[in-house]
């Protein structure tokens, strides 16, 4: 399976390890009309991709991870004045959160500077997130004149940090520092800068390790039950999974 891209830095690091590096330092990482359509085809390959098996998302430079959409070439003044043409161009920029949610693989977002807009949409639609303490965040969409939820942050915000913490981001834009986002829950580590890809190679190996069925029934009952499918629906699941990978693992030993 090809993943040649223009804006986007796809290798194997060892094993069933891909790491994804955005790829525009000139321009913070900004997500362009390029951007966009290479990563929802990235993340649709994946879908498919059964000898990857975890996704180290990163992005290049020593500025920042990504400072959020390039705004001049994606949303044009010809767009503006179309609003069906504007909903046209919110669907694939909505999908990249859905198919992120959708591969089998976990994704490990490792985040050094600012990851802002776009680049923030990213962080929280990742699985685990390892940053850096100069790392800090913003839902930046509401200092630009839209509406502060967009691109799943009104969705994934609440649900990592709790609405009361969730509101004031959003309303305000206002910048989650990585103090702040390790003491909210919203990161999982914080280590130096030059020590992230160590670390998340560290991660990436263990979970490389696991079966990739489990790690894939696993994200999905994650995901579903996030959703609020309520407890019964959370134990019918995992029972599911459970007499699933019971029936795998003793196929797989014949």
């Amino acid at each position: 399976m090809s993943y040649q891209y223009t804006t986007l830095l796809v290798e194997q690091q060892e094993k069933g390890i891909m790491v994804v590096t955005l790829n525009r330092p000139e321009k913070l990482n900004a997500m362009n009309m390029a951007m966009l359509e290479e990563l929802n085809d990235l993340w649709l390959k994946l879908k498919r991709d059964r000898e990857t098996r975890v996704v180290i998302l990163k992005g290049a430079g020593e500025k920042g991870f990504c400072g959020g959409m390039e705004v001049p070439d994606v949303i044009t003044p010809e767009k503006m004045k179309d609003i069906p043409a504007m909903y046209d161009l919110q669907i694939p920029i909505g999908e990249l959160q859905i198919n992120m949610r959708k591969i089998p693989q976990p994704i490990i977002c490792i985040v050094h500077g600012s990851a802002a807009g776009a680049g923030f949409s990213f962080a929280i639609a990742s699985d685990i997130r390892i940053i850096s303490p100069d790392a800090r965040f913003s839902a930046a969409y509401v200092n630009v004149g839209l509406a502060g939820a967009d691109m799943g942050s009104s969705y994934f915000l609440p649900r990592m940090i709790g609405t009361g913490r969730a509101y004031e981001f959003l309303y305000t834009g206002n910048w989650m520092n990585a103090e702040e986002a390790m003491s909210l829950g919203f990161a999982s580590r914080c280590v130096p800068r030059e020590e992230l890809m160590s670390q998340a190679l560290d991660l990436a190996q263990i979970i490389a390790k696991k079966d990739p069925l489990a790690m894939w029934l696993t994200k999905e009952a994650l995901n579903q039950n996030i959703d609020c499918a309520g407890l019964e629906q959370a134990i019918i699941m995992e029972n599911r999974n459970q007499n699933m990978m019971i029936s795998h693992l003793v196929n797989k030993s014949k």
